[in-house]
């Protein structure tokens, strides 16, 4: 029995889904738009990065086989130095972030989440209404579809000032809640998104977040890295309830545990950032013992170049990721088995700023795991149901292992 951990790099994605149309995505690319623009000069930055996007240790994995406008493409004759590699469509319904994680945990989302309207104002008048009396704030600001960060820029002040929180959603199923970590107070905001949650049930909305910030002006306003969601619960158990009910350790890096509901999570690590986040992963496999899972979210992909739009910054955060690997290859042992995979797209040359619905792949390695093609997985639960074979866990009911 050996250790597993999947790292999940959030919304890495690499097109080709078979029903981005139905989304207005087809086309999309996040991974191969960001090696196309880097090859051109349009990922350059002074003093981050420049030339074509280089990423060593996840290209011999086979990445590159996967996105070939990485380059580096081996020989059709020659295999993947390294392990298995891949690419899985998503049947799950959205194109969300706990559709991706709980497919990948072997539990697809086969219903329709709820979702805000893109109007102004977005939320319904009553469950504004329900949770002002369920929580004594004053009012609310925003209520409009709008990025995080802009929006604590355009109405911080005015939050910190009339002590009323921000309130704003996305494309996705999500309330959003901003306040002061300190005029507001972060114990505050976490009980107003827990009366938001009970209210937001009836609606079916994935998450209410708590995105506390601080800073005294615009120019200073920083979110920091105490964001809270509240998710509503797995439809049945995933891979983590299955770990630990067979008496396994889990250990939760990053923002995991919540998108689980805190279900199936023995130890939870955070981390500030990316690198931080690699520094709590590493920590957690140092600690797991045989049979025990790690489950990690970098999320920085995602929240701060994604949605952003944000080129160089979005290749300078792979390449920093892809630099660190080595440090987990050293910590690897006979039997142990790593999964790189994402949970969606978010192509930075995309219009708009939100999610975009991809295939993503899927690369899984170890001291003992052979070098081979898995193909195209229909489904991300595939990814659970390998993971649980090779912990020698119950399997599931939606996915088969590619091992």
């Amino acid at each position: 029995m050996a250790r597993a951990i999947i790292m999940v790099l959030d919304s890495v994605g690499i097109g080709g889904a078979p029903d981005a149309q139905a989304f207005g995505d087809e086309g999309a690319n996040t991974l191969g738009h960001i090696a196309a623009a880097c090859a051109s000069g349009h990922g350059d930055k002074e003093g981050l990065r420049k030339g074509p996007l280089t990423l060593p240790h996840l290209t011999v994995l086979g990445l590159s086989r996967l996105a070939p406008e990485l380059g580096d493409k081996p020989a059709d004759s020659t295999p993947s130095s390294r392990g298995l590699y891949g690419r899985a469509s998503e049947v799950s319904k959205g194109k969300d972030t706990p559709s991706g994680h709980w497919e990948i945990a072997g539990v697809p989302v086969a219903f329709e989440w709820g979702y805000f309207p893109q109007t102004i104002p977005t939320f319904p008048a009553s469950l504004i209404r329900q949770i002002i009396d369920d929580s004594e704030i004053p009012g609310i600001l925003g209520d409009k579809h709008a990025s995080g960060t802009e929006i604590i820029a355009e109405l911080g002040e005015e939050s910190v000032r009339t002590g009323k929180p921000i309130f704003y959603t996305s494309s996705d199923s999500v309330l959003q809640i901003a306040a002061h970590e300190e005029h507001f107070g972060l114990q505050r905001l976490m009980a107003l998104c827990e009366a938001a949650r009970r209210h937001c049930d009836p609606l079916n909305i994935g998450r209410v977040i708590a995105r506390p910030f601080v800073g005294e002006d615009p120019a200073s306003f920083t979110r920091t890295a105490n964001r809270r969601d509240f998710s509503v619960p797995p439809p049945e158990p995933t891979l983590l309830d299955r770990a630990e009910e067979a008496g396994r350790t889990t250990f939760g890096i990053g923002k995991i545990a919540d998108i689980f509901a805190h279900q199936g999570i023995s130890r939870i690590k955070k981390g500030a950032g990316n690198m931080a986040l690699f520094d709590a992963t590493l920590e957690a496999f140092a600690e797991a013992q045989d049979g025990d899972l790690i489950f990690a979210n970098f999320i920085d992909f995602d929240t701060n170049f994604g949605h952003r739009r944000d080129v160089p910054g979005y290749a300078a955060a792979l390449e920093a990721f892809d630099r660190r690997l080595p440090e987990l290859d050293a910590a690897l042992r006979p039997g142990d088995l790593v999964v790189i995979t994402a949970d969606h797209g978010c192509d930075p040359t995309w219009r708009g700023s939100d999610h975009t619905r991809e295939r993503v792949p899927v690369l899984a390695y170890g001291p003992d795991i052979p070098a081979r093609d898995i193909g195209t997985l229909k489904t991300f639960a595939d990814i659970g149901e390998s993971v649980a074979a090779h912990l020698g866990l119950p399997a599931g009911r939606h996915g088969t292992s590619f091992l």
